[in-house]
């Protein structure tokens, strides 16, 4: 099957009345190579019903931004063909006709995976709502977000509870995108909640992955808060959780049966927030995703450096210089020692300032120069140790000393 493909895809999208949804992935493992050909590791289509009429919308997902944009006639078309110009491993149609896979191999040929019939009845929904592709959408009634008092009986959010299914969706689309769950081991996936505190999303995650994604999963909660601890251990069992377990323990003394796979730290607060970083560097753990809190260790440290004597002049400006310098060595650390880094907004900042999430991926084993050279130059720079560093003590050093011995250091 050569180019004709193309033709078969654009002919199911462009039929407004058996079209459902078109998904466009590129392989994470080539995204290096083909990076500057395209920038998408996934797009998503699929109609809407806007109040001027019906749009196909177009979701694409990168490994730092998800941009949605609509488009109809012509400019729709003209998107589309943009799209089956580029380099994807895999091109999923589903329409009330049928399903089809088709997988491009390295030489641009397709190869009709699969082709699965759905029930001829069935109709596309062109909810704009539903295009939001909420992990837990409103709506449909959902048994952790009744059981937790977000959803009433019939899917409805409750009143002075839209803030929370709001971030337990973002929070759910964060761990989605990284395109990590399509990768967890064939067995049972552990999930270490370092700080969990009240841990409603640690039981998201934890619901999400077992009853939606249907990926077996273990939860493993850890904290110094004896009551919370108390609470949580009782919420499990109201919520019929069997697999979890809740610990009176410090982060940096936690000594888990089995490794994990996942390991969360949802604002935990200043230097903790770098023990759960550092558990899961030492686990080797396949997924972070960490939610900073308060940082004092590093600003502690700073002092004003020309030509910036003027931020410290007022607390407020220091401060956030602190915060900002803080996760930046961290997500440098992750990169250096082999994990795919980003740090983007986890909440809006009208919920709190406290709003950025380090999302890491492990991808390798070997040294990541650039950011090495770039974590030795800021450092300094600054004249600052950070925790992370000497937590890690030789785990890190062993790859800042080949750098610097290697006269990479500008």
């Amino acid at each position: 099957m050569s180019e004709d493909y193309k033709s078969q895809v654009k002919s199911l999208v462009l039929d407004e009345n058996t079209f459902v949804c078109l998904i466009l992935k590129r392989k994470a493992q080539t995204a290096g190579v083909r990076e500057a050909s395209n920038p998408w590791r996934q797009v998503v289509v699929r109609p809407v019903l806007l109040k001027s009429g019906r749009y196909l919308q177009f979701s694409y997902f990168s490994q730092r931004q998800d941009i949605t944009k609509n488009y109809r006639g012509s400019e729709a078309e003209a998107r589309l063909e943009e799209l089956l110009a580029l380099p994807f491993s895999s091109i999923a149609v589903q329409s009330t006709t049928g399903e089809k896979l088709f997988q491009i191999t390295r030489k641009g040929r397709a190869i009709l995976h699969k082709s699965k019939a759905v029930p001829a009845g069935e109709v596309p929904s062109l909810a704009h709502d539903v295009s939001k592709q909420l992990a837990l959408p409103a709506g449909h009634p959902d048994a952790f977000l009744q059981a937790t008092g977000v959803m009433d009986e019939q899917g409805r959010v409750r009143p002075g509870m839209h803030s929370k299914f709001a971030q337990v969706n973002e929070f759910l689309k964060l761990l989605e995108h990284t395109g990590e769950l399509e990768r967890l081991p064939d067995r049972l996936v552990q999930i270490l909640d370092c700080g969990c505190g009240s841990a409603y999303l640690s039981f998201a995650t934890y619901h999400y992955l077992n009853d939606v994604r249907g990926i077996p999963a273990r939860l493993m909660g850890i904290d110094i808060n004896e009551t919370l601890i108390r609470k949580n251990k009782l919420e499990s069992t109201q919520l019929g959780y069997s697999q979890t377990c809740f610990e009176h323990s410090s982060i940096i003394d936690y000594q888990p049966a089995a490794a994990p796979d996942i390991v969360l730290a949802l604002h935990a607060c200043d230097t903790a927030t770098d023990e759960a970083l550092f558990q899961g560097i030492k686990h080797q753990v396949r997924l972070i995703l960490c939610a900073p809190c308060c940082h004092h260790h590093l600003q502690q440290q700073l002092h004003a450096v020309a030509p910036l004597q003027a931020v410290f002049h007022e607390g407020i400006l220091k401060q956030r210089l602190g915060d900002i310098l803080t996760d930046t060595f961290r997500a440098l650390i992750l990169r250096i020692l082999g994990y795919r880094t980003d740090v983007v907004e986890f909440v809006a900042p009208e919920h709190t300032d406290k709003n950025l999430m380090i999302r890491a991926v492990r991808r390798s084993q070997g040294i990541n120069t650039s950011a090495a050279r770039e974590y030795l130059d800021l450092k300094r720079f600054w004249g600052v140790t950070p925790y992370l560093e000497t937590l890690l003590g030789e785990r890190l050093q062993e790859h800042l000393v080949l750098v610097e011995a290697a006269g990479e250091i500008r």
